[in-house]
């Protein structure tokens, strides 16, 4: 055993007699080599409540680039947390779809945001970014910013069908068997692509852009859900320092909210606190703190540590199986 000064108790240290190598408790934690890991589970709180990356150093007294390493080393443990914790969803419900716009750095390069949901639990199965080409009307100023960045770095890509295909072909891998109810806008694109993934299991409904979003509006969980984005990341507020510098930092900041909004918060406020969209989907037995979700490195799929095991003896495909 040896006592870390990051820590208050001792790690216990082991030797495998097959491999002849030694190691320790703390080789399978998220926070495997972290020089102060008692922050991760604050820093994991404030970037998920809308708050600057700056601000969380600010808050935490930490430097502006430990928090980017830092949200970084968190988004690739809970992307593969993700997807350990539901490698199959139910057949026979409804999925909800559609895109949010923003931008990474200015304005003139705009990026797409495709969004996928459970319609009755509004658990989030998959999020992607990708970079969209908005060109301005010919002759403002706008437009002749656009045309100098293209003539520099080349025409910028299109890759909205791109990454909704890839959220699309996320849930035809969790739901490989029965028919995929899905709802999106009337954006044309949407049908071709989902045909194109779920064949003739695909039963598309399509409802009005410029609907009233209210409640009766069959789109309403997930136009509410883009809201929430907005709300919980503070790299998605326009006209602010916040917005993202880059698609690959923003596409790091969705993977920790997904995991929040499905496995920590509860689904609505007038919920039970266990009541989280994973809970109710079975997924998990009780809604997960920022300590059991960061506490457990994820790389080995099924056979990584369950975040609801705190002795490191049971995997995700055991707990699942029981």
């Amino acid at each position: 055993m040896y006592f870390p000064k990051c820590r208050p108790e001792g790690v216990q240290r082991y030797f495998c007699k097959s491999c002849r190598r030694g190691f320790s408790r703390q080789t399978f934690r998220h926070d495997y080599y972290d020089k102060r890991p008692h922050h991760n589970a604050g820093v994991f709180l404030e970037l998920v409540s809308g708050v600057g990356l700056r601000q969380v150093g600010r808050v935490q007294q930490l430097d502006a680039h430990t928090i980017q390493r830092k949200q970084a080393k968190m988004a690739a443990t809970l992307s593969r947390l993700h997807d350990n914790l539901c490698p199959r969803l139910p057949a026979g419900r409804t999925w909800l779809l559609d895109e949010e716009e923003t931008y990474e750095s200015a304005s003139i390069r705009p990026l797409t945001m495709p969004v996928l949901i459970d319609r009755s639990t509004w658990f989030v199965v998959a999020t992607a970014v990708g970079s969209i080409r908005r060109l301005a009307p010919a002759g403002t100023a706008r437009r002749q910013r656009q045309d100098q960045e293209e003539q520099r770095l080349g025409v910028r890509p299109d890759e909205s069908g791109q990454v909704v295909r890839e959220v699309l072909q996320r849930l035809a891998g969790k739901v490989p068997e029965g028919a995929v109810a899905l709802q999106t806008d009337q954006k044309q694109s949407y049908r071709t692509l989902a045909r194109g993934v779920f064949g003739d299991r695909l039963t598309h409904s399509t409802t009005a852009g410029k609907r009233v979003r209210d409640t009766s509006n069959p789109l309403f969980p997930i136009n509410t859900t883009m809201a929430m984005t907005r709300d919980n990341c503070g790299r998605l507020r326009r006209r602010s320092w916040l917005v993202t510098k880059l698609a690959a930092r923003l596409r790091d900041h969705l993977a920790l909210f997904t995991v929040y909004r499905n496995y920590v918060r509860r689904r609505f406020n007038r919920d039970r606190p266990q009541q989280t969209a994973g809970q109710l989907l079975g997924l998990v037995p009780r809604n997960l703190t920022p300590a059991e979700v960061l506490a457990w490195r994820q790389d080995w799929a099924g056979n990584s540590i369950h975040p609801l095991c705190t002795n490191g003896s049971r995997t995700v495909r055991d707990l699942a199986a029981a």
